[in-house]
Order: C-alpha cells, then structure tokens, then sequence
C-alpha cells in the first residue's frame, strides 16, 4: 500500500485510497481542469476539497503542497521512478497527466508543442484577464465608480475571444480533430465567463459563434459533465 505520511498535507486530508492519485482541488476554473483531465483519462484518483471559506488554501498542510496556496494540487503515489511526486499549478497538472496517460496530447513532436502554446495562452491570457472581469463586474470591483479598470480588461477579454474564434474557424477542436489539454485548459474559463461572472453581454459573447459552439461540445462530453462538479461542495 502506499504511504503518504510523508506529506503533512495527508494529516488534514487523509487519504481512504493512498494507492489513488491525490487531487486537493475546488471546481473552479482551474481546478475543474484537473477533474476533467482525470475522469476523461480514467486514471482512479481521491478528491479532496480545499475550501476558501475556511482558509483551508492557507492552512500550513495544504502550503506544504503548494507555498503558493492556490488550487489545484496533486499528489501522485505512483509518479516518475515509482516514487510519489507532488504537483501544483494546473498547466503543469495537465502536461503530467497527459504524458503519464499518453492521452490528450498529440504524440508528434510539433503537435505536442503546438497544444502547449495554447495551453499556455490560457494560462498567461485567458485566465488571468477573464478572472479580473469576473473582479470587476460580479465582485468587490463592481462598486468601483471608475469603469476604465473593468473596460481594460472586458476589451481584453473580446480581442482573446477574437483569437480564439479565429482558431476554431473549420476546427472541431482547438487542435482541429484530436481533443486535448488545450480544450481542457480553455474552455472551463469560457463557460465561467458568460455562466458564473455574467459577463456574456458584456464581452459581446454572441459574436463568437465558433467558441460557442466548442463549448456546447465540451460541455455534453460526460467527463466534463462530471469534472465539473469535482470535488464536492460542502
């Protein structure tokens, strides 16, 4: 059986099923990205909820995981050599479980690396611009009277839907045929855009047919039906 003692974060999160990949996660964005990845490559895996209503991403187990205290993090038992390996930071989560599984990326070399860049386009574009609209127009910075800071970042977040439109013009995914990490990392943020912060109207979300058509496919896959809801809210 494997053995997580180790890892003081498995003293607040005790795992049931060591042997099973160890998610710590909250379905947001970023953290739906790894349930996601994980029901779509089958691998068996124990969620844990990090709840933000009582600090749990400060405590000091869960910053033995991840000194940055975000979301999601994972604790594979059966990782490279067959020693366990702690992760955070949800691109690199993705990368990892696409190469353990050899699913979800392309096998060819420039395929692999064309699905990173877009990988990382959400990563550097679409979640830190989107997250900020969500800031501005559904929280604490709706009541900001100056709207120059929230129209910064709703033009910003049109001209990323622009790109992304322009992409899947005649592609059934983001990499044409081939369903990869690159859907994953993207379009959980799309849907929370226009569905969770409102912002549809706003970034004038009905000009993008194409991207509303690929959500609508991500959406109806049955692993992401189900990701999106893992882990479990209290």
């Amino acid at each position: 059986m494997s053995d997580l003692t180790a890892f003081p974060i498995a003293a607040k999160w005790p795992a049931q099923h060591p042997e099973r990949l160890q998610l710590y996660s909250l379905p947001t964005p970023n953290g739906v990205k790894i349930s996601i990845a994980l029901e779509e490559t089958g691998l068996a895996y124990e969620p844990h909820l990090v709840s933000f209503d009582t600090n749990d991403q400060l405590s000091p187990e869960f910053l033995s995981l991840n000194p940055n205290n975000k979301i999601p993090a994972i604790i594979d038992p059966n990782g490279p050599d067959g020693k366990p390996l702690p992760l955070f930071e949800s691109g690199a989560i993705l990368l990892y479980l696409a190469e353990k599984t050899g699913q979800l990326l392309p096998k060819d070399a420039a395929g692999r690396y064309e699905t990173i860049q877009w990988v990382m386009f959400q990563m550097g574009g679409i979640g830190p611009m989107f997250g900020q609209v969500g800031f501005f127009h559904k929280f604490a910075g709706k009541e900001y009277e100056d709207k120059r800071p929230r129209d910064r970042y709703i033009n910003e977040s049109r001209r990323l839907l622009a790109v992304l439109e322009q992409r899947l013009a005649g592609r059934q995914w983001i990499m044409g045929d081939e369903y990869t990490i690159a859907d994953i990392a993207i379009f959980p943020w799309v849907r929370n855009l226009v569905g969770f912060y409102g912002a549809g109207e706003l970034v004038e979300f009905d000009k993008f047919t194409n991207v509303q058509r690929v959500l609508a496919a991500f959406v109806a896959r049955p692993a992401v039906a189900k990701g999106l809801e893992i882990p479990k809210r209290g």
